[in-house]
């Protein structure tokens, strides 16, 4: 029973720690209009699997802010 909720606990921390990755991202980025950068910051809060849909979809898509 400890081994799963370890395992749980791991998984949470990983997706909550992807999820920050892919947020920092999207603020840094440009996208071109506001919307879509809205857009890719709700995407990526989906539970569990939203920082892998902006990875496969969206992380290409927007520039570099050069500051």
């Amino acid at each position: 029973m400890d081994k799963i909720v370890l395992y749980v606990l791991l998984i949470a921390a990983l997706s909550l720690g992807l999820t920050m990755l892919a947020l920092i991202d999207i603020i840094k980025k440009d996208f071109g209009s506001v919307k879509t950068k809205v857009f890719w910051h709700f995407v990526a809060l989906i539970p569990l699997v939203g920082w892998l849909l902006y990875l496969v979809f969206g992380f290409k898509k927007g520039q570099k802010n050069s500051v």
